[in-house]
């Protein structure tokens, strides 16, 4: 008797648990219970020429996933989620130190000092504001940052002073931020609590 009371209640918890997975996601919402926000381009106000592209694309792919809300033209849509990038910075953060010439093991000029990774810090804005009176009814700052290997050709401990390589991995680096930080923006702005 005791055996089938295990097994009636792991198969009742079990259901709850699965429930409750439905119940919490179901939930989600934007502000107000809105069903369709429109999202334009988002402002760049940093020097990374294309990054608001990065941004955007994965705010609208976030909420195309989710099915929270439809993604429709400013025209359809009560409500706006304006994105603004604040700011994308840059900072060495290890370097490589070619000292005196008997301890020169790099085939590197003495006294000479590379950058051999960089730290990528964003900030972003987000409103979400309604049309017909434009008042804001959400919004939040984002920041994230992550650092990346400098590009390096030839030997493995010396970077590559070609800019379009230095682009290709700000590029890249920017892409995976705002896939991260705009999946975090989406969890927040469809919490409801």
């Amino acid at each position: 008797m005791n055996k089938w009371r295990a097994i009636l209640s792991i198969i009742a918890l079990c259901s709850l648990v699965g429930c409750a997975y439905q119940f919490g996601y179901q939930q989600r919402s934007l502000p107000d219970g809105y069903k369709r926000v429109a999202i334009p381009m988002f402002k760049n106000l940093s020097d990374q020429v294309d990054a608001e592209k990065y941004f955007t694309e994965a705010i609208v792919r976030d909420f195309d996933r989710s099915r929270v809300a439809k993604v429709v033209g400013l025209r359809q849509a009560p409500i706006v989620l304006d994105g603004t990038i604040t700011s994308i910075t840059y900072t060495p953060d290890a370097y490589i130190y070619a000292g005196n010439t008997e301890s020169n093991t790099i085939d590197l000029p003495v006294n000479t000092v590379l950058a051999s990774s960089y730290r990528c810090s964003v900030n972003v804005n987000i409103k979400i504001r309604r049309k017909s009176d434009n008042k804001i009814i959400w919004q939040g700052d984002f920041s994230d940052e992550r650092e990346y290997q400098a590009p390096q050709i030839g030997l493995a401990v010396i970077n590559s002073a070609d800019p379009l390589y230095n682009h290709s991995a700000h590029n890249e680096v920017v892409e995976q931020l705002a896939n991260d930080m705009m999946q975090t923006a989406h969890d927040r702005i469809t919490e409801n609590f």
